[in-house]
C-alpha cells in the first residue's frame, strides 16, 4: 500500500494526539478544550490562518499552495465530538470524562486531518488553497449546519469538500463509497395521543390511547410496505411507547417517539405526509386525538457524481484497485456532512476500521493502523485535486 513515507515517519505523533483526544471526549458544541488543542497545533504547523469559533466551537485552518493560494480550493472536513456513553473498552488512554466516550472515531478522524494538515502545511506540495475543517456536534446537533449558518461557505471559498468516516467490518487500508444517497436522512417525531381516561373494568367508559396507539404504530410500518416504492428504502422506527402508571387505571394520554429514515427526498415527502394522515386519521377513528411534532433533521448525505469518481480514483491510488467499493449499500444512519453537501459538490467516504465493535458501542475503538492511510487518503486527494505547476 503506498502511504506517503513521510506521514508514517510521524504517525506515532498522530496516534498520541488521537489517545489525547479519546482521553477527553467532549460531547455537541462543549469542545472548548478539543478545538482550542486542533487551533494551537494548526498554528504549531505554521498554517497559514486559524479561525476559532465557527459554528460555536468549529475550526478552521487554510494552507495556501506554492502559488500563494490563487485559483481552485477545497475543503476537508473532520468532526470533533463524542457521544454521552460510558466506556467499556479498558484501553489504557480510556476517556477519564464519566459517561462521555469517542463511540464514533472522531477522535480519530480529527487526529488524521490534523497529520494531513502538518504534511501539507510542511511541504506546499500543491497549487490553491486547502480548508480544513473541524467541526463540533455531528452528533445531533448540526454543527456542520451552525458552521455553514457562522459563514464557512461564503468566508472561505471552496470549490469541493469532502469527508471522510471509519467503518468497523471493512478492512484496514479499504475503502467504500456510492454515488448518491449513502447515508439517510433522519427525522423524528412525537406523538401525543389524547383520549379518556377511565377505570380498567369499564373500557367502554373510556377512549383508550393505547389501543389507538398500537393500531398507529402497527399501520406506520404500511408506509414501506405499502406506500413507497419497494426499490427505495424507508424504515419507520417506533422507538418510545409511553402511558400509564397503574394497573386498573386506562390513561388520559399516551406518547410515541420514533425516526423516519430515507434515501431520497421524494420518499422523505411522501414518509412525513403518510405518517401525518395515518396517525391522526387512526386516533380520530378511534375518538381520540393526536397532536403531532415533526422535526427534519439532517438531509440525505448525498455524493456527487464527479467528486465520487475523484475520491474513488485517490482511494485507489491508496489501497489499490480492488479494495475500494464503488458500490457500497447506504448506511441508514444520519451525516450532517450532508448540509456542506448541499452547499458544494463533494463526497463522502467510508475508511476500514478493521475487526472492531460497532459505532456507537461501549468498546467501541478507533484502530490507530488506520491512521497513516487517512493520512495519505487527504494528502493524495489534495496533490492530485490540486497539483503543483512544474
Amino acid at each position: 500500500m503506498p502511504i506517503v513515507n513521510r506521514l508514517a515517519e510521524f504517525a506515532e505523533e498522530v496516534t498520541a494526539w488521537r489517545h489525547d483526544f479519546h482521553e477527553n471526549p467532549e460531547t455537541l458544541y462543549d469542545t472548548v478544550r478539543t478545538s482550542a488543542r486542533v487551533a494551537e497545533l494548526l498554528e504549531s504547523f505554521g498554517v497559514d490562518e486559524v479561525t476559532t469559533g465557527i459554528g460555536k466551537t468549529g475550526v478552521v485552518g487554510v494552507i495556501k499552495g506554492r502559488n500563494g493560494g490563487a485559483g481552485k480550493s477545497v475543503g476537508l472536513r473532520a468532526d470533533m465530538d463524542a457521544l454521552p456513553i460510558e466506556e467499556a473498552t479498558g484501553k489504557p488512554y480510556a476517556s477519564k470524562i464519566p459517561g462521555k466516550m469517542h463511540a464514533c472515531g472522531h477522535d480519530g478522524h480529527t487526529a488524521m486531518l490534523l497529520g494531513a494538515a502538518k504534511y501539507l502545511a510542511e511541504t506546499r506540495n500543491f497549487d490553491g488553497t486547502v480548508i480544513v475543517i473541524f467541526q463540533p456536534a455531528e452528533e445531533g446537533g448540526a454543527g456542520a449546519k451552525a458552521m455553514i449558518d457562522d459563514g464557512l461557505m461564503t468566508r472561505w471559498h471552496m470549490d469541493e469538500v469532502y469527508g471522510m468516516h471509519n467503518y468497523p467490518g471493512l478492512p484496514v487500508g479499504e475503502f467504500a463509497i456510492r454515488k448518491g444517497g449513502i447515508m439517510a436522512a433522519t427525522d423524528t417525531f412525537e406523538v401525543t395521543i389524547s383520549g379518556r381516561g377511565g377505570h380498567a373494568a369499564k373500557p367502554n367508559e373510556t377512549i383508550d390511547p393505547i389501543v389507538a396507539g398500537s393500531h398507529i404504530v402497527s399501520a406506520l410500518q404500511t408506509i414501506a410496505s405499502r406506500n413507497a416504492n419497494p426499490l427505495h428504502a424507508v424504515v419507520v422506527s417506533v422507538t418510545v411507547f409511553q402511558a400509564g402508571s397503574a394497573y386498573n387505571v386506562i390513561p388520559q394520554t399516551a406518547t410515541l417517539r420514533g425516526t423516519i429514515r430515507t434515501l431520497d427526498n421524494d420518499v422523505r415527502a411522501l414518509a412525513e405526509k403518510r405518517f401525518k394522515s395515518i396517525t391522526a386519521t387512526i386516533a380520530e377513528s378511534f375518538g381520540a386525538t393526536a397532536t403531532i411534532e415533526f422535526q427534519r433533521g439532517y438531509p440525505v448525505t448525498a455524493n456527487h457524481d464527479a467528486q465520487t469518481d475523484f475520491a474513488t480514483t485517490v482511494a485507489r491510488s491508496i489501497a489499490g484497485h480492488d479494495k475500494v467499493e464503488t458500490n457500497i449499500h447506504p448506511m441508514m444512519g444520519g451525516e450532517d456532512f450532508s448540509y456542506m453537501l448541499l452547499e458544494r459538490p463533494g463526497a463522502f467516504i467510508f475508511a476500514g476500521n478493521g475487526d472492531s465493535a460497532g459505532l456507537h458501542h461501549p468498546e467501541y475503538d478507533f484502530n490507530d493502523d488506520l491512521i497513516p492511510v487517512g493520512c495519505s487518503y487527504w494528502v493524495k486527494l489534495v496533490e492530485t485535486a490540486l497539483p503543483a505547476s512544474a
